[in-house]
């Protein structure tokens, strides 16, 4: 993957639509209303990130802070186009969202992943060795929280980490 190929910044509204396609696309994620996608690339935009290849999306992240701890970012959904896996864009995409000023207060980052994800669980393990920090993980939401046949989401916690403004 080239970089000079790739744009990764914060989405804006007219990423929307694109975005619920490239989620919609993946078979693997769980497919929120077109409405929360325009809500994350507006409302959310310091704490989501995009990538785009020409005008195509080929990668999303979303995230939000925890209310109870602003210092935490969650992180909702990654997304990466077919086409573009291998390359490291999700970490990629995350990276942009943490060392944008905005979000130089953060010190940790959580997320859940389902057990049989392993591709999203060595994202979030390079990461947490990008950021030189430990990733712990413990139970959160069990089969029975869901109404279907979802698998389990465990927590993983990264941190804490500290970047500085360049």
């Amino acid at each position: 993957m080239s970089e000079i190929d790739i744009l990764v910044r914060s989405p804006k509204k007219e990423d929307g639509k694109k975005i619920y396609k490239l989620v919609d696309n993946s078979k693997v994620l769980d497919l929120n209303s077109e409405y929360l996608y325009l809500l994350q690339s507006t409302h959310f935009e310091n704490t989501c990130s995009v990538a785009l290849s020409g005008d195509e999306v080929i990668g999303f992240v979303s995230g939000y802070r925890l209310p109870q701890r602003p210092n935490t970012l969650f992180i909702w959904q990654v997304a990466v186009d077919e086409k573009f896996r291998g390359n490291n864009l999700a970490k990629i995409l995350l990276m942009n969202i943490i060392k944008r000023k905005e979000n130089l207060d953060l010190e940790f980052i959580n997320t859940t992943v389902s057990p049989s994800n392993n591709s999203s669980i060595r994202v979030f393990e390079k990461l947490s060795k990008e950021l030189k920090t430990q990733i712990v993980n413990k139970s959160f939401f069990e089969k029975e929280d869901f109404n279907n046949s979802h698998e389990e989401e465990v927590l993983y916690e990264i941190g804490p980490f500290k970047l500085k403004e360049k």
